[in-house]
């Protein structure tokens, strides 16, 4: 079968812009001829061919896009990444939304064997549970990265792809549904591929609402982390303590772990806690602003980084996830800490 890719290259040798093309609202021109994608559209999924023009002459090539995904937040250094989610609003955000939806979370942890305090923190960190789930029209957004950015541009026609894919199978008119400036959607902030993989439809009622359903969101979180083999009972991370810097040999930039435990020791690393159905972890050196710290991260760690492939974000979320879990037990003890991060658990 001819695959899109296969017919988007050989029309960006064949193709040059069309007169309709020139309708789009843009400030950048595309890079990418919008036609060879219609014909695959057409050709491959049966869309009509005048409708999905006119449509993709309705997406806006957007300056801002370009410019935010030229600058992602994980380039910053920890201290300063940590800073946008660690914070007192977040935790307690992350408390009152369990408190909301605890029956639904702890059905979602039985069936998925994942952490409840996991499940909320994804949702903290991706948008402060459904505060900022993006202003930009997914169109526009996987449209400006799909024709207009060269260097990913194969990945975002792919889901542009599904985008239309799931818009048509849901009943949702493409043009409506807003989100990131890379075309993430709702709030645990979906591509379109995840939500046509892994988006769940909790209470049964015909519709996987990841937007307004908190129980939809959580079940999905939860579905797709055990697609990607999420280990219950076993812990994320703990610090480590190391003797001189004989450790920076295994240093490496991939994040599945590789490093049995019994090779800490003669690595001069010491391990803070006992890690516990544990084979091997990944030792990772985070910047500080005085230095750097170190952590042993298990596979679950290594899982937390398949939903954003950053070690920074998986840091992010687990350090939430046992904030919130310290400040939710001590709501229940009725010793609320007034602030979270100055008392209970400290990391540093």
């Amino acid at each position: 079968m001819t695959t899109y890719f296969s017919v988007l290259r050989r029309s960006l040798l064949l193709l040059s812009a069309t007169a309709w093309l020139s309708a789009c609202t843009h400030t950048t021109r595309p890079t990418v001829p919008m036609a060879a994608f219609v014909d695959n559209m057409v050709a491959v999924h049966h869309f009509d061919a005048v409708e999905l023009k006119a449509l993709m002459a309705s997406a806006v090539i957007n300056d801002d896009i370009l410019a935010k995904i030229a600058k992602p937040a994980e380039a910053k250094p920890w201290y300063q990444y940590r800073k946008l989610f660690l914070t007192d609003k977040r935790v307690a955000g992350g408390v009152k939304f369990w408190a909301d939806n605890a029956e639904a979370l702890a059905e979602a942890e039985r069936r998925y064997g994942v952490p409840a305090q996991i499940i909320v923190a994804i949702i903290g960190v991706e948008t402060s549970y459904g505060q900022n789930t993006g202003h930009y029209r997914v169109l526009d957004a996987l449209a400006t990265l799909g024709f207009a950015y060269p260097r990913r541009s194969n990945f975002f026609l792919g889901e542009l792809e599904q985008f239309l894919l799931l818009c048509h199978e849901e009943h949702i008119d493409p043009r409506q549904p807003l989100g990131s400036y890379a075309g993430a959607m709702g709030m645990p902030q979906f591509m379109p591929s995840s939500f046509r993989r892994y988006a769940a439809d909790f209470n049964n009622n015909g519709r996987r609402d990841i937007w307004h359903d908190p129980a939809d969101v959580i079940a999905s979180v939860g579905t797709y982390f055990s697609r990607f083999h999420w280990r219950s009972g076993q812990p994320i991370a703990s610090p480590v303590q190391a003797v001189g810097e004989q450790y920076k040999s295994i240093l490496n930039d991939n994040l599945k772990p590789d490093l049995r435990l019994a090779g800490l020791e003669s690595l001069n690393l010491k391990i803070s806690q006992p890690l516990v159905l544990t084979e091997k972890v990944k030792i990772l050196e985070l910047n500080q602003e005085q230095g750097v710290e170190l952590w042993a991260v298990t596979d679950n760690f290594y899982c937390l980084t398949r939903y954003n492939h950053s070690a920074l974000y998986a840091m992010a979320v687990y350090q939430l996830s046992e904030f919130i879990l310290n400040q939710r037990g001590q709501t229940h003890e009725q010793t609320h800490n007034s602030n979270a991060l100055s008392g209970g658990m400290q990391f540093f």
